[in-house]
């Protein structure tokens, strides 16, 4: 259901979101420890409530650290979620090809690094990601500390495609992170509430070097951020971007994740308000020297004013 909003640029102009970063946290399923840390439930129906204004069109559940390798979570909210709904997930080393298969069949589109909460093989990660992405063609998304991330360059470097989480956290990577960007690397306009950069200028940046680029996500529910997303968020993006607002809400993420682009109707051309030229028969087809005279009964007497 489209809604309008004078005070928000996506409402007001009824534009549909996909939401290409959200973690859906079920309690009927396994969560472990990260860091001592464990989140609090965030169902799916707590997503639908809190973005209820919004024309949600599609988006991507993203498995967290708190989550392991477990992909019944993930089978369970792509099910109750539907069309156009994508999965990101870590994935045993070990799986075989056979499972990565199925997981692409029921609508996982990538792999996540998480290098910023997990421990990992970074050179076994890299292998199975290569061989995920000649089965299903699969992609890969990094979320790392900014300042790191020019150290992944040996493994970016074989990488057919990925994407950078967060704006990649911190300014201290972000001419590096533009040479990605310009090299085709898509980036999550996401998580506003837990990077260290001027956001607005990182957006411009990025934009700049290639609009196709920047794709928005929630970040939702903000597990561990300094502050969850706000609808403020949506407005700054739109500010930003100014008319290609579409693509950067929805259009970006959908091709990247091999989603059908959605046609938007061409709204119809408004009725003309003045005449146009040609042939025009005027409302009194009469010179003024042809208007009949008042007669003096037609007149409205007053009083002489002295």
């Amino acid at each position: 259901m489209a809604i309008f909003a004078a005070e928000n640029p996506v409402l007001r102009h009824s534009v549909q979101v996909f939401d290409a970063h959200v973690h859906i946290i079920d309690p009927r399923f396994p969560l472990v420890e990260n860091e001592g840390y464990l989140p609090k439930p965030y169902t799916i129906a707590d997503y639908r409530k809190r973005m209820s204004r919004f024309d949600i069109a599609g988006g991507a559940v993203v498995s967290g650290s708190f989550q392991g390798t477990d992909q019944t979570f993930m089978k369970a909210a792509l099910a109750e979620l539907g069309e156009g709904w994508v999965g990101v997930i870590a994935l045993d080393l070990d799986a075989t090809d056979s499972e990565i298969v199925e997981l692409d069949r029921i609508g996982v589109r990538a792999l996540r690094f998480n290098l910023k909460r997990a421990a990992a093989d970074i050179t076994e990660m890299t292998l199975q990601a290569l061989r995920a992405h000649d089965l299903v063609g699969w992609h890969v998304e990094v979320y790392i500390d900014g300042q790191m991330l020019a150290s992944l360059q040996p493994v970016i470097s074989k990488l057919p495609v990925f994407c950078v989480d967060h704006l990649g956290m911190s300014d201290a990577c972000l001419d590096y992170l533009l040479d990605l960007v310009d090299q085709g690397a898509r980036v999550k306009a996401s998580g506003f509430g837990r990077v260290s950069m001027n956001v607005a200028d990182t957006l411009r940046r990025i934009h700049a070097v290639n609009p196709g680029a920047l794709m928005f996500g929630t970040d939702l529910p903000g597990t561990r951020a300094g502050r969850p997303f706000r609808d403020a968020d949506i407005d700054l993006i739109c500010d930003v971007v100014g008319t290609d607002m579409h693509a950067v809400l929805e259009d970006n993420a959908r091709e990247f994740y091999r989603l059908p682009a959605r046609e938007r109707p061409t709204p119809a051309d408004p009725e003309p308000t003045l005449p146009l030229p040609g042939a025009y028969q005027p409302t009194l087809p009469l010179r003024r020297d042809e208007l009949p005279k008042p007669e003096a009964a037609d007149t409205i007497p007053f009083r002489a004013i002295d």
